[in-house]
């Protein structure tokens, strides 16, 4: 955002370029974007190095593989939607807790 805050809807994925994970953060996004379509305003995929694969929403990580391990994609949405959506369903996904 131009004025310094930060956008509460906006989620970003960080991952390495040198793992060459662009696949999977692309098929993560795709899952968030489909899933939160109405509550997301923005979703970046910023490319970096080291290992790192990182997702943040409204600029807090909500998963870092170092130290929960890949994600799978439930997890990641409740997490997600936790920040962006607290009242929203999940679905059948939810059921399955």
């Amino acid at each position: 955002m131009t004025d310094g805050t930060t956008d509460l809807r906006r989620v970003e994925i960080e991952y390495c370029t040198q793992c060459r994970w662009l696949p999977r953060a692309a098929w993560l996004a795709q899952e968030l974007l489909t899933t939160f379509e109405a509550e997301l305003t923005e979703l970046a995929l910023k490319p970096g190095t080291g290992g790192v694969f990182v997702v943040r929403a409204g600029g807090e990580v909500v998963w870092d593989r170092r130290e929960h391990g890949f994600p799978e994609p439930t997890a990641v949405k409740r997490a997600v939607r936790d920040r962006v959506a607290p009242g929203k369903t999940l679905g059948h996904s939810e059921r399955s807790r």
